[in-house]
């Protein structure tokens, strides 16, 4: 198996910035080549290949072009997905200790339960089943359920579907350690050092009602390194 990492980012053109700063975390930190591509939902539009109807109860841009990294990665190896609120302080080199042929996707498999009914810029919360699973995972692209997974397959079938990874069989949905996809407001902070990869599930410091959160101080500082004089929206 390759030692290199393709890595699908879900850009929203709401909150560049966390994309930029997810994208300079990881590559700091990578000790592997990693490509780092965006998930521009308008670019998949016009290219045909994302006809979706709106989704009021989308939270993001990405709520649903995530499932087109298989398709984005030629169905070829293992490629990570993760949400763009993230801030790497891990190496992605581990995340390939963890590949496992038998396994089309791999993830932290949360039981997270939000406190709040609104997230982010007024977005509302929901609450479903395997909730932040689909935020963070390795698929195995050449696994036949996650080739399940073609353009017209993530048009038409529902959120449930596919956040709820029911396009594979439980045995073939993997574990990522929860140090990988850290929910900051939720998971207990570790006893010394950081986790490998902090995901402001609720909201980041980029919005400027959500200062206040665990290792906000490390991700401004890494905004001020990507776009120094950068403001929070």
């Amino acid at each position: 198996m390759s030692d290199n990492l393709q890595v699908f980012v879900g850009w929203d053109s709401r909150e560049p910035i966390a994309f930029d700063v997810a994208e300079h975390s990881l590559l700091k930190h990578a000790s592997i080549p990693v490509e780092v591509v965006p998930i521009k939902l308008q670019a998949l539009v016009e290219q045909g290949l994302y006809t979706r109807e709106v989704d009021p109860l989308a939270s993001t841009e990405f709520t649903y072009s995530r499932f087109f990294t298989p398709y984005l990665a030629g169905y070829k190896g293992w490629a990570l997905f993760c949400d763009c609120d993230f801030l790497f302080f891990g190496d992605a080199a581990e995340l390939l200790t963890y590949r496992d042929p038998s396994k089309a996707v791999l993830c932290a498999q949360h039981d997270y339960q939000p406190k709040d009914a609104v997230k982010m810029d007024g977005k509302i919360q929901t609450a479903y089943p395997r909730k932040n699973w689909s935020s963070f995972m390795l698929f195995n692209c050449e696994h036949p359920s996650t080739q399940k997974l073609t353009p017209d397959v993530i048009n038409r079938e529902s959120g449930a579907y596919l956040h709820r990874m029911q396009w594979a069989a439980d045995k073939e949905i993997g574990m990522l350690p929860i140090e990988w996809n850290w929910l900051e407001g939720w998971n207990e902070k570790p006893a010394s050092g950081y986790p490998k990869a902090v995901h402001f599930t609720s909201g980041g410091p980029w919005f400027k009602d959500w200062q206040d959160v665990d290792y906000g101080d490390e991700w401004r500082k890494e905004a001020d390194e990507v776009q120094p004089g950068w403001k929070a929206i």
